[in-house]
């Protein structure tokens, strides 16, 4: 229920719109079910209203002139003059029309033999002098009614008319609306995940998410631009028909009327097992495009280690389930919808048959054409919406479904941006006793604690799971601290948003990201206050600009997803200068020098050493050649501080950092 009120707030955010389109829609519908009885005054009034009682009269423009007599039907008679007039009849036997020259007692079974014409109806029996009339005399009678046929189908015409272009004017609406409200629906869900933690995106994969944004917002468009239209015009259709039956028949309406808590029932059912399968299968979709996107990105390695095999048939796996489920919700469909609907049409035409001939045979009521004809189509054009809804029941459990996965993620606890400028800070950074753990009691950092000083740089070394980059994951405040206080120039991080906190400092990441676009715009990220020229000088301070020169545009040259065409240095070398761009006061390398070569690492050395002055920079290498100039070296061991100092102090100490950097030695020699 919470989902559907929130899937109709988002609908009221156009609700001018919505409301136009369903106004459209409901005059489109009424102007169409105005169609029986159109069809009924016609058959009664005009084809089969020439067996109503005539009377003799003067000549006048709606009389008939028969045998040099004047004669007008009784509904366009005053009752007084009626009284005055003598009245003659014209009924039909098989396909001929006869004249009775006087008014009949009853009506009933007829038959015409010798110039008599025999009415019987039960025990009593009648016989009236008939004169049988020709084509043209029949013609004659007919006159009058020819206007009143004209206008009525003119009237008709003109309501298919005028529905027809409602229902394209509402159609179009809805269109709109819909792709307006989907379009709102995934800039919130996209804006949403920027605000997201970190720690979110560890367990689940993107794919899931992409399927969130994608597939499952479009399954709620088709809510508001099929389902919506589909039911709404049903409603509208079914409560015109029922309104139609009344007016011609009650008892028979009310005897129709026993189909809504039918339809309720079945509907009922219906979404009890539809729910269970499509909540399955949107989750089976989102575990395919979870598993695509795996595959693409690790495609080198599927293809270096012959895993096409392992992975296809890994992905037939769910891709099985996802087929069994999709069976099921066939068989469903199949069960609870066009037959079902068909077996409840057939008993309600059975139903209509029933009363008629009872109502006949009994002689209780004597029901015209016209009426059975209304009937009959009312009830064909029942049956149409039912159908309608029940086709749209699939897609009704599967935008129920979407939007409780899409309504899931905007309701994860996201961390409001507060982008507004602070003072630049100088760089003093204080870790405070700092303990921090990814999950419960287990402790990756134990009682962190040290000072880097402005314009110094800071090493961290230890082996892999020592814990060097939680402490950068700290100092950006992707996780929080669980023990402990980081300071930033005396002033603790928690007093900061961490838009803020983030807009001083810059991080060059091992495996550098780069975005579709090109190498400038990769630099800048499109940040106004970064001019080309500055864009420039990132490049030059580097040394960018000489492993770059070969190419064809500079640094004007595009740059596909992940920057796949451009080689391992030249990607860290956009990396470093994207962060020298922002001209951040604290610069975090993270084993940014891992992944290149020697000739390249030695350009980026020779450009660090121009970059760091005046910022504080937090270097984590596994080369220990790389940072023998720094200030301080942190030795880390399973989370914990076990050695610090410059290079030459810890190697006096013949440590941990001593029997590292041997080891490297060995290795080089």
């Amino acid at each position: 229920m919470i989902k559907n009120n929130r899937l109709l707030q988002y609908a009221l955010h156009y609700k001018k719109t919505l409301f136009l389109a369903l106004f459209m829609l409901v005059i489109a519908v009424s102007a169409e079910l105005t169609g029986p009885f159109i069809a009924k005054t016609i058959i009664d009034d005009h084809i089969l209203g020439i067996e109503k009682s005539w009377y003799q009269t003067e000549e006048r423009e709606d009389a008939v002139l028969y045998e040099n007599e004047w004669y007008v039907r009784e509904d366009r008679l005053l009752e007084d003059e009626k009284n005055r007039a003598d009245e003659v009849r014209i009924l039909q036997v098989d396909r001929t029309y006869y004249f009775i020259p006087e008014s009949i007692s009853f009506d009933g079974d007829r038959s015409y033999s010798s110039g008599e014409l025999t009415i019987k109806n039960g025990d009593q029996e009648q016989t009236y002098q008939a004169e049988k009339l020709s084509v043209d005399q029949l013609l004659t009678f007919y006159e009058p009614e020819v206007d009143g046929l004209i206008q009525l189908m003119v009237l008709y015409f003109v309501l298919l008319v005028i529905a027809s272009f409602l229902h394209y004017g509402q159609g179009y609406y809805l269109q709109v609306t819909s792709n307006r409200i989907i379009q709102r629906m995934r800039g919130d869900v996209f804006s949403h995940i920027q605000t997201l933690p970190i720690s979110y995106f560890d367990n689940l994969p993107a794919g899931k998410i992409v399927s969130r944004i994608t597939n499952d917002t479009e399954a709620i468009r088709e809510l508001y631009v099929k389902v919506l239209a589909t039911f709404v015009s049903s409603i509208i259709y079914m409560t015109g028909i029922y309104v139609g039956l009344f007016l011609l028949n009650v008892q028979l309406a009310l005897i129709c009327l026993g189909l809504v808590p039918i339809l309720f029932i079945w509907f009922r059912v219906y979404r009890k097992f539809a729910t269970d399968y499509n909540q399955r299968i949107r989750s089976l979709v989102s575990d395919i495009n979870a598993m695509i996107n795996e595959s693409i990105q690790g495609m080198p390695i599927i293809r270096a280690f012959n895993r096409q095999k392992v992975a296809t048939k890994e992905f037939e796996q769910v891709n099985e389930e996802h087929f069994t489920y999709q069976n099921k919700m066939l068989n469903l469909n199949s069960l609870l919808s066009h037959n079902l609907v068909g077996f409840f049409r057939n008993v309600a035409f059975v139903t209509l048959i029933w009363f008629f001939g009872r109502q006949y045979l009994s002689g209780i009521e004597m029901i015209s054409i016209g009426v059975i004809y209304a009937f009959v189509d009312y009830l064909s054009r029942l049956f149409q919406p039912i159908a309608g809804m029940v086709n749209q029941l699939a897609q009704l459990e599967q935008a129920r479904v979407a939007s409780q996965r899409v309504f899931e993620l905007l309701d994860k606890e996201g961390i409001p941006l507060n982008t507004k400028e602070v003072p630049k800070y100088k760089g003093d950074v204080r870790f405070e006793h700092v303990s921090f753990a990814y999950k419960e009691d287990e402790y990756v950092l134990k009682d962190i604690d040290f000072e880097a000083k402005k314009g110094e740089t800071i090493a961290l070394v230890g082996h892999t799971g020592s814990g060097k980059s939680s402490i950068i994951n700290l100092l950006f405040r992707f996780y929080d601290i669980i023990e402990g206080d980081i300071k930033i120039d005396g002033k603790s991080i928690k007093e900061l948003s961490r838009q803020q906190l983030r807009s001083n400092m810059g991080i060059v990441l091992q495996d550098p990201f780069l975005f579709t676009g090109t190498i400038a715009s990769n630099v800048s990220l499109d940040k106004e206050e970064i001019t080309r020229e500055t864009v420039e000088k990132a490049l030059k301070d580097v040394g960018a600009d000489k492993i770059l020169k070969d190419l064809p545009n500079g640094m004007d040259e595009p740059v596909v997803e992940k920057g796949s065409t451009l080689s391992s240095g030249q990607r860290q070398l956009i990396s470093f200068a994207r962060a020298l761009a922002f001209d951040p006061t604290i610069l975090i390398l993270d084993e940014a020098t891992a992944n290149i070569d020697s000739e390249t690492e030695a350009l980026i050395q020779e450009a660090l050493e121009v970059v760091k002055k005046g910022r504080t920079t937090f270097v984590i290498a596994h080369r220990l050649s790389t940072i023998k100039e720094a200030d301080q070296i942190l030795v880390l061991d399973q989370g914990r501080i076990v050695e610090r100092g410059n290079h030459e102090q810890l190697l006096a100490l013949k440590g941990k950092y001593y029997q590292m950097y041997q080891l490297q030695l060995n290795r080089s020699a």
